[in-house]
């Protein structure tokens, strides 16, 4: 058995392992990088940045057979199944292409092919025939999606969101199980190509969000586009013939049956854990099998092995899993040649969600905020100027702050634009900005932004502002 020694040892070569790797060798480490599957990252492959090319077939759909409210008469929009699916999986093979071209830019002898799993805290096996002595270990195993028990049994009928960008042409009808960003996402770009949608939820909550305010004004928009249950369960889900039979039961007791071609589970990731043998190792975890590790340093307890990107659970968003990465990668090279750890900075708390209108949310959410320490300005998007011009003015922002300094603290929004909106509202919270500085920056008109400001300035009136 061949047998290679190492400083550091990265298992998984997705954003966060990537990075992890560029950092570890920067500190001049010897370092391995270790794939057992495809590469190309989540985002790449079957996240970020296919899901945004369907919802971009959605939405170009939804311009054609809404174009009549300016005065452009098109013809009725026709949707090829086939067309949008060889362009989704075309635009998507592009994107992981250049993922793939980066990976194998490394050096070969710094790459390994091949399932790693740990035989104990400081040796790895990767497949049959290789042994890694390594110094320091970074896991970044990335994430699954969870498939709840009612639903296993339903063979091919039961997909995840990595299944549907193999589709080579889009189905009669889809139930999604689970309302939060994949399920609201891939629902209703599938609902605006002519797809039967019905997203059933279970806890009550629409994607992210906190504040009750929008979360009932996403239920409204949304509900108008496809069938919505944020809240209730399913009782059955049975393969009949080439479809599905499933029962939801609502929390009045009632029951939503309906026959789908396919079910959709949209439950949210888990962390890949349970292939790379923590067993064999001293790693304390946690009930989902997850080491315990430090916040700021990402070290799992006092063992040179460190978690980054989401198989750590975290923030399983991109950016975050980069800087993961790099803060993981650099320490676990430093404690290799006992030098001293850095601390991860997390970056302002942004989250988008790419629905119509979009969501997003910035800094503290309206759930985690304590009450009476803070005050709201919001505004609605029906009668603001350029949403209006643009028909696309449906939506609320709400934004939080600090009584008394008035401190911005955060926002939640179903907005146009929201993925710029957040921007600017995350960057003006990691510069710590009041509401009165943030009133003080340009706002050009006619702009979306000009909202930005509407709300601003009812914020400022409810912390007794007087200009």
């Amino acid at each position: 058995m061949r047998t290679i020694h190492a400083d550091v040892a990265v298992i998984g070569a997705g954003t966060a392992g990537l990075a992890a790797y560029r950092a570890a060798k920067a500190e001049g480490a010897r370092t391995l990088l270790i794939e057992g599957g495809l590469h190309g990252t989540t985002c790449a492959r079957v996240g970020c940045m296919p899901s945004k090319l369907l919802i971009a077939a959605a939405d170009a759909a939804h311009a054609v057979m809404h174009a009549a409210a300016f005065g452009v008469h098109a013809r009725e929009a026709c949707i090829d199944g086939h067309e949008v699916m060889a362009r989704v999986k075309h635009e998507r093979d592009r994107f992981v292409s250049f993922v793939i071209d980066s990976v194998e830019a490394i050096a070969d002898d710094d790459r390994l092919s091949g399932h790693a799993r740990f035989i104990d805290d400081g040796r790895l096996r990767i497949g049959d025939d290789m042994r890694v002595h390594a110094a320091s270990v970074v896991i970044a195993t990335g994430s699954a999606p969870v498939i709840p028990d009612v639903l296993l049994g339903l063979g091919d009928r039961l997909v995840v969101n990595d299944d549907v960008f193999s589709w080579n042409t889009l189905p009669k009808s889809v139930a999604v199980v689970g309302a939060g960003v994949i399920g609201l996402e891939l629902g209703q770009a599938l609902a605006r190509l002519g797809v039967k949608v019905s997203v059933l939820g279970s806890h009550g909550r629409v994607g992210p969000l906190t504040d009750p305010a929008i979360i009932a004004e996403a239920k409204n928009r949304l509900a108008t586009e496809f069938h919505l249950e944020p809240q209730g369960s399913v009782v059955s889900a049975i393969r009949i013939g080439s479809g599905v039979l499933l029962r939801y039961r609502r929390t009045d007791g009632s029951l939503h049956e309906g026959c789908y071609e396919y079910v959709l589970a949209a439950c949210g990731r888990q962390p890949n854990v349970t292939r790379i043998g923590l067993k064999n190792t001293s790693i304390e975890t946690d009930a989902r099998g997850v080491p315990h590790f430090d916040a700021q340093t990402l070290q799992a307890g006092a063992l040179p092995v460190f978690m980054a990107g989401d198989v750590n659970g975290k923030l399983q968003i991109l950016h975050e899993a980069a800087d993961e990465g790099r803060v993981a990668g650099r320490n676990a090279a430093r404690l290799a040649k006992n030098g001293e750890a850095t601390s991860l900075v997390r970056r302002a708390p942004l989250a988008v969600v790419f629905t119509d209108p979009q969501m997003a949310l910035v800094g503290q959410r309206f759930g985690d905020l304590p009450g009476g320490s803070f005050v709201v300005g919001e505004v609605s998007f029906v009668d603001q100027g350029r949403s209006r011009v643009m028909l696309n003015n449906r939506g609320r922002l709400r934004v939080y702050a600090e009584r008394g300094s008035g401190r911005f603290l955060g926002a939640e929004m179903m907005a146009p634009a929201a993925e710029h909106l957040g921007h600017l509202l995350a960057w003006s919270l990691q510069m710590n900005l009041t509401i009165d500085a943030m009133l003080a920056m340009p706002f050009y008109h006619p702009v979306v932004e000009e909202g930005v400001r509407t709300a601003l300035r009812d914020a400022a009136k409810n912390l007794g502002r007087t200009d």
